[in-house]
């Protein structure tokens, strides 16, 4: 479950205002990523939240990032915040682990790899936000550690259908691309 968080998919998110959250919306992903959550959860399938964010005062911002530059300036992924706090929809539950980046990979100087390799994992299940950063980035790192890399295509969304329908294409190069029903069964029952 990647970047999930107030600030990139609800509507009153700054990022989530910048076109996320109604790509987020119109796709349905909150609503699908819910309900694989469900049914991973009823499998015993374990779950692991991952979310973005700088402490307070930015120390760990990389003051040359494209993608990070405006995050101080206006406060955006403040840790401790509403913003990066899990969406409602999708929020963990006291035995579901919540791994903190500082970039786009949730592999990045994050203990994420450890935590895959004590709970056993050996396919990964992709959702979240953004198709083109996050999603893309977890699945190449993913597969370059030896992880077998599934993304759950109804349960990912960019800011725009041209940047995710891109981002799914590069990621089919290295990953397989299924349903939150493909991959779990019994999905959200429209």
């Amino acid at each position: 479950m990647l970047d999930f968080i107030n600030e990139i998919v609800h509507e009153d998110g700054k990022y989530g205002r910048e076109g996320y959250a109604d790509q987020v919306s119109a796709r349905e992903v909150l609503e699908n990523a819910a309900a694989g959550l469900a049914r991973a959860r009823e499998l015993n399938i374990p779950v692991i939240h991952v979310v973005v964010g700088f402490s307070e005062g930015y120390p760990e911002w990389p003051s040359e990032s494209p993608v990070f530059s405006g995050a101080r300036a206006d406060e955006r992924l403040l840790l401790g915040s509403w913003g990066t706090r899990l969406h409602d929809r999708v929020a963990n539950i006291r035995s579901e682990p919540v791994v903190v980046k500082h970039r786009i990979s949730p592999f990045y100087g994050t203990a994420l790899e450890v935590l895959l390799r004590s709970l056993a994992v050996k396919t990964l299940l992709l959702a979240g936000v953004a198709t083109d950063m996050v999603v893309l980035a977890a699945a190449k790192d993913g597969h370059d550690r030896g992880f077998q890399v599934q993304v759950l295509e109804d349960a990912t969304a960019a800011d725009s259908d041209d940047m995710h329908n891109a981002a799914i294409r590069v990621i089919r190069r290295s990953a397989s691309i299924s349903t939150v029903s493909e991959a779990l069964g019994r999905g959200r029952q429209k």
